[in-house]
């Protein structure tokens, strides 16, 4: 099956049941009137020559638009490239990596767009969602005009989505994924969160990311549910937003889900009809889940994926379940993947060791114009995810660091998340990052920085840590921070950090 179809089915069953809603400017589309504005959002493409297999670009913030595009895309074979706008300094890059034929933006990144796109000799047409300016085509116009539409190629091979790793400790990479895997891992996903045609659910992290696709769009039109996007997030208009929209399912990363907690202490109750979150994008603080658990009584289901999935390698189940507080696991594989924990020789780990995390079955055709990079990740069958963890004899997944994050040193490896993960207790600390710079007695010497309202004492944070780690913490320097550095997707980005580190 193709990801449009999933559009199709639902017109068919339930032709005037919500689809889409965009928060920031309260519109909505049936999926009936969904599936209009994805033919028309073809026919605009393949006005420009847009065939199966070209790339593109839909450089916007969140909004009806972007989703229109973006199914109007896979309804004529075509690959949705999709770029944060907060990457707009680094759009001459994004261009040259996926070539694209035509580039949708939003207006108020014609200059960056403009500029990027006239050393990018593949461009055919550049076209802006908020009409028509200098040098580009007005959406409004090519979609008021009804232009006529390919018949579908309907290959569930091919190559629909693209979108960028999060680049914590490198240049993005572009991930692909194909329609059919991917569908069929989103009505896993749907399964296990026990959505149903009445769920309405809401997603203010960016589209841009896989994580939207697989956790706020895919596995909701499978089941014929409502979905909700909204693009400026704040603690306090989003709950509203939460409320007005009678969310049940909140997809969020960890500082949105903790802004919720926040606001949900100030007026005293859980958003109206939630029934759960689900948290992706990196690990979730236990402190965070533990305030869902205790604070709301609400089910914080935690997801654990990439950008090179199309799904999950793990994920939680919408229920309380103690066990989620007091461990620190992501929940048991779905159904459409198989995953071990590896040697580097392909041997699997005895039960609870620790290894490289690895999934066969329905992931990523590899990444786009790296060949070298999508080698390394996909050997023998297997895409090694450079994530180490452990299984436990329930089959739960635990996701223990990046294999590039860890840290020698002097003879003992340290695992950052350890150590980050007990910095949060500490109250005060809004979030932590460790990151290591070399050091010629220790190999590498750790570095915390801890992000708070006002400076913290490094001897007494470590202090109060000490007998929660494994680790001689004398080696450590603790820096506060007002704002740690982030990723478009949320991650602290600390790839940054660490070259702030070795600058000192």
């Amino acid at each position: 099956m193709l990801m449009h179809t999933l559009l199709l089915d639902g017109a068919n069953r339930s032709p005037d049941h919500d689809c889409f809603h965009w928060v920031d400017r309260d519109k909505s589309l049936t999926y009936a009137g969904a599936v209009e504005a994805m033919e028309r959002a073809a026919g605009a493409l393949a006005h420009f020559g847009v065939k199966p297999g070209d790339r593109v670009t839909i450089f916007a913030h969140n909004g009806m638009d972007y989703l229109t595009v973006m199914f109007g895309c896979w309804r004529i074979g075509a690959i949705a490239a999709l770029v944060n706008v907060k990457f707009a300094a680094e759009l001459p890059y994004y261009f040259a990596d996926h070539e694209p034929t035509v580039v949708v933006y939003t207006h108020d990144m014609v200059v960056p767009v403009k500029a990027a796109a006239a050393n990018c000799p593949t461009i055919r047409a550049l076209i802006c969602m908020d009409g028509p300016q200098e040098g580009a085509h007005s959406l409004p116009d090519l979609l008021a005009a009804k232009l006529p539409v390919p018949v579908d190629p309907y290959d569930e091979d091919a190559l629909a989505h693209l979108s960028y790793t999060s680049g914590t400790t490198g240049k993005p990479k572009g991930a692909v994924l194909r329609h059919e895997p991917t569908v069929r891992a989103s009505r896993c996903i749907a399964e296990r969160l026990q959505i149903t045609a009445d769920d309405v659910s809401f997603g203010p992290s960016a589209l841009s990311s896989s994580y939207q696709l697989v956790g706020n769009l895919l596995p909701q039109l499978s089941k014929g549910a409502a979905i909700n996007v909204m693009g400026k997030w704040t603690q306090t208009t989003g709950f509203d937003a939460l409320d007005a929209r009678g969310a049940t399912m909140l997809i969020a990363n960890p500082p949105i889900l903790t802004d919720v907690l926040a606001e949900a202490a100030i007026r005293g109750r859980a958003p109206g009809k939630l029934r759960m979150s689900m948290s992706g994008g990196g690990p979730v603080p236990p402190v965070l889940k533990t305030g869902w658990y205790k604070d709301l009584g609400l089910p914080l289901v935690e997801s654990y994926g990439q950008s090179e999935l199309g799904g999950f390698v793990a994920l939680g189940y919408p229920k309380l379940d103690p066990k989620d507080i007091e461990t620190r696991r992501a929940g048991q594989p779905l159904p459409d993947k198989e995953v071990r924990i590896l040697n580097p020789d392909a041997t699997e780990v005895p039960l609870g060791s620790v290894g490289e995390i690895a999934i066969r079955g329905g992931f990523m055709w590899g990444y786009w114009g790296k060949p070298e990079k999508t080698a390394e990740a996909l050997r023998d069958g297997w895409l090694w995810t450079g994530d180490i963890g452990t299984m436990d004899s329930d089959g739960y997944v635990t996701m223990l660091g990046r294999r590039s994050e860890l840290l020698q040193v002097g003879t003992k490896t340290w695992y950052p998340r350890d150590i980050e993960e007990a910095l949060a207790t500490i109250p005060g600390v809004i979030q932590a990052a460790v990151v290591g710079v070399p050091d010629a007695a220790l190999k590498t010497r750790p570095i915390a920085y801890v992000q708070t309202d006002t400076p913290l004492d490094g001897a007494a944070v470590k202090a109060q840590i000490a007998d929660k780690l494994p680790y001689d913490l004398s080696v450590m320097a603790v820096v506060s921070l007002k704002e740690l550095p982030m990723t478009p997707t949320g991650k602290i980005a600390k790839a940054e950090l660490a070259a702030q580190a070795a600058a000192a």
